[in-house]
């Protein structure tokens, strides 16, 4: 954990901060913000590959890298990526509304890896999680998710309005912090579905001495 704070810390907040201060007066704030992306995107490239989250999560993940990192691309102006990025936070937390409503929550599905890698298979585990109550814990969490990114796209649009393309630098920081902060309010959320979870298949150990 202390190691994924720094290499956190390192990617998402230091190297672009830097990228973007230092860059900007050789390459302009379009291809600055361009480039300080990068670090983010390698990093958690690597760390995809890396944990072999080659499931739903995984993919979910790398997916909305691909897009945002085409958005960023085609943006071709610096205030114009910015703003595509706050619309692009909406639209993720839009499809997560989606899935909501039509009773596929993602975050059903990014607890199935969850529960996957704590040793519950996933053929036993998805029926269950569509049970009440589980389901409506899957569809609160779900709920965190988009909540997440539709803060994530006002604070920006925010700060994008008050301060210019100038205020990128603490974008950066503030993005993160609200990223964490979600994070926190996630995992303890997913601790109090683990115990619910556990109540109705039993923990892991316990499935290991009823198969030996």
């Amino acid at each position: 954990m202390k190691n994924k704070v720094i290499f956190d810390l390192l990617f998402y907040i230091a190297l672009p901060y830097l990228i973007w201060n230092q860059g900007r007066h050789f390459l302009g704030d379009y291809y600055a913000i361009l480039l300080s992306t990068a670090p983010a995107f390698i990093y958690t490239i690597y760390t995809f590959v890396k944990e072999k989250q080659f499931n739903v999560t995984g993919l979910f993940l790398v997916i909305t890298l691909l897009i945002r990192t085409i958005v960023d691309i085609i943006s071709g102006k610096a205030d114009t990526m910015l703003i595509n990025q706050a619309y692009f936070m909406f639209g993720l937390g839009v499809v997560l509304f989606i899935t909501m409503l039509i009773k596929k929550p993602l975050g059903l599905y990014f607890f199935v890896d969850t529960a996957y890698l704590m040793g519950y298979k996933r053929e036993e585990s998805l029926p269950l999680f569509k049970e009440k109550p589980l389901f409506s814990m899957f569809q609160w969490l779900t709920l965190l998710f988009a909540l997440r990114y539709i803060l994530l796209g006002i604070v920006k649009l925010y700060l994008l309005q008050k301060f210019g393309v100038e205020g990128y630098g603490n974008m950066i920081v503030i993005r993160q912090v609200i990223t964490w902060v979600f994070s926190i309010f996630i995992a303890i959320y997913t601790f109090f579905i683990i115990k619910k979870v556990q109540e109705k298949m039993g923990s892991t150990d316990d499935m290991d001495i009823k198969s030996s």
